[in-house]
């Protein structure tokens, strides 16, 4: 085996394992969704079932958190993507004395604690509504306002980064040519920059509704009585969870990867267009060419999942969740059953032994004569006396507390009760010998 062989493996066996670290829990969550057990489980398998879809949409205070996050989201969109690009811009016009002093100060929101640009956001808005006197039912005590104004001071310095990330590669040739050519300033940035910058536009959108929709630090402080759906999430996983999680999951994971897909098909699209623009000078729906089958991905992937779905609804015309949910109740019964018989026959084995140990010792202290017999009983007395005398003390020195229990009279008693059994053994013994 060739070192380009033994890399080429190793460098797959690593790959492997990186996508399965990455999307394992994903996949296995995914699966929990469907399995009928109240608990988030994947063995062992109860029944195949998708009711906790319907328990996540009949969840109010789930579904209301869902709804502020994404009108919370929309908003830090509307809010972060201007000033990002604001931003970008009056950084690219800087001198370079004062642009790392600029960028320094622009970036520093993202090193601050989400927790403290929380509880300063709440502080603050809670001293400008005592400064104008303001009720608690205005925007400066309402939890989504807070939320919005909290979440995109950080989160406008990440879309800023992304257009920063685009001018790099702009000429500002263009904007000179379209100046001398008569354009306003406005028209330049509206016709030439705006255009350049479209696909910036849109990632800088995704990328802070994404941070909005996930972010918990920050918003635990800012929404007051109001709820998000981090908010809501963190408090069933601190109460106690059902399947209805792993069915949000799904739901996250398959509008992701839908809208990562759709995406992508188009950024394919847009640069085999613009290839063909510069090779050939035309449009791509000019261009006569035999188009082969599936080119576009698309019309694969609908095809199927539909295939997928009628598949699962023809192998489950006859299924019954219920039905299925009482067999497997029954054989819950049944194990449980054979594991009390089994506990109760191995208690029943073990006190036979123990009976069967004794036996011998019992049947020789009959054959004893009376007086042996008592004074074994009484010093089998003290020694018990004297084993929980021992324990209590152990305990006591255990747990450091300081108590004083005296078993002196006691001990005492069943000393005088011992001197008195051998004196009525004794005279018992000499009454029988005459």
């Amino acid at each position: 085996m060739s070192s380009a062989t033994i890399l080429r493996l190793t460098t797959s066996f690593y790959i492997i394992l990186f996508f399965a670290y990455l999307f394992g829990p994903l996949i296995v969550m995914s699966i929990t969704a469907f399995n009928s057990a109240a608990f988030p489980r994947l063995s062992p398998w109860d029944c195949f079932s998708t009711e906790w879809f319907g328990v996540l949409v009949n969840d109010s205070r789930m579904m209301d958190g869902f709804k502020n996050s994404l009108i919370i989201g929309l908003a830090v969109v509307l809010v972060s993507v201007p000033i990002g690009l604001a931003g970008a811009l009056m950084l690219s016009q800087l001198s370079n004395r004062v642009r790392p002093v600029f960028y320094t100060l622009t970036i520093s929101t993202i090193l601050v604690p989400g927790v403290v640009l929380g509880i300063s956001t709440l502080i603050f808005w809670d001293r400008m509504g005592m400064m104008f006197d303001a009720g608690y039912e205005s925007f400066f005590y309402d939890g989504i306002v807070l939320t919005v104004i909290g979440q995109s001071t950080f989160i406008s310095a990440y879309t800023m980064l992304v257009f920063i990330s685009r001018l790099q590669r702009f000429d500002p040739v263009l904007e000179e040519a379209a100046l001398d050519l008569g354009a306003t300033n406005i028209q330049t940035f509206r016709k030439i920059l705006l255009p350049f910058l479209k696909p910036a536009i849109g990632s800088a959108a995704v990328l802070a509704f994404l941070a909005s929709f996930e972010n918990y630090n920050t918003t635990v402080f800012t929404i007051v009585s109001e709820s998000t759906l981090t908010t809501v999430l963190a408090s069933k996983v601190r109460y106690g969870i059902n399947p209805s999680i792993s069915a949000l999951a799904v739901i996250i994971i398959g509008l992701t990867l839908t809208v990562a897909f759709i995406h992508e098909v188009l950024k394919r699209k847009e640069q085999a267009r613009e290839i063909a623009l510069k090779k050939e000078g035309q449009s791509v729906k000019e261009k006569s060419t035999v188009r082969k089958p599936f080119r576009n991905p698309v019309p694969v992937m609908v095809l199927l999942i539909f295939v997928v779905g009628l598949g699962t609804a023809w192998m489950a015309r006859g299924y019954d969740v219920q039905q299925c949910k009482i067999e497997v109740f029954e054989e819950k019964r049944k194990h449980q059953e054979e594991l009390s018989k089994k506990r109760r026959a191995e208690m029943q084995k073990k006190l036979n032994t123990q009976n069967q140990h004794h036996l011998p010792i019992l049947l020789s202290q009959q054959k004893k004569p009376l007086p042996a017999l008592f004074s074994m009983e009484i010093s089998l007395h003290l020694r018990i006396l004297k084993v929980r005398w021992n324990q209590t003390k152990q305990s006591l020195r255990f747990r450091k507390i300081n108590t004083k229990i005296s078993l002196h009279p006691l001990i005492l008693k069943v000393r005088s009760n011992r001197k008195m059994n051998r004196e009525i053994s004794k005279t018992a013994y000499l009454n029988s010998s005459n």
